[in-house]
């Protein structure tokens, strides 16, 4: 299992070779997408962020919006160091928080959209820009395979029930 710096150098050093990848197709703008992507994803969307990690302590004092995930995911599971799993529940966790915070801040005169509207816009964005934010999910995917390699293992242990179960089903 790599350290916490060893996963930071490999992100910032595949950045950009991430990125220029989408070049061709896409042009700057792409190549941009997906090297912010795989920054994002290995720096502050981290599958270790079920632990107190570097990727944690980079959130500042947002970090205890990860407190809830952190206590619910024990570190390495199958929810948080799964490829595709993993970083879908990570974005699907930010996305039921910012709809929370979008339903209690409403209300108030500040400006917050209400939930249907943060909806509309973020399918608004999709619609007009579908291949950048392509671009953002696959990098985002890449770094967190990144750091699932240098883990030394990109599949996850099963949960402990179906351990025990499928290891009842050998003798």
């Amino acid at each position: 299992m790599a350290s916490g710096r060893a996963h930071d150098r490999a992100t910032w050093q595949l950045a950009l070779p991430f990125g220029l990848l989408f070049a061709p197709a896409l042009g700057l703008a792409g190549a941009v997408s997906a090297a912010t992507g795989f920054l994002v994803g290995g720096l502050l969307l981290s599958p270790d962020l079920d632990t107190r990690s570097n990727a944690t302590r980079r959130w500042g004092p947002l970090r205890l919006l990860w407190w809830p995930y952190r206590r619910g995911l024990p570190h390495r599971s199958l929810l948080s160091h799964s490829p595709l799993l993993g970083t879908a529940g990570r974005l699907g966790y930010l996305a039921a928080l910012a709809l929370l915070a979008s339903a209690l801040l409403a209300p108030l005169p500040l400006g917050v959209p209400a939930p249907p509207e943060l909806l509309a816009r973020a399918l608004a964005l999709w619609q007009r820009q579908r291949p950048l934010l392509l671009c953002v999910l696959v990098g985002l995917e890449a770094s967190s395979w990144l750091h699932l390699i240098q883990d030394g293992d990109p599949l996850p242990r099963l949960p402990r029930p179906w351990r025990r179960s499928s290891a009842r089903r050998r003798r």
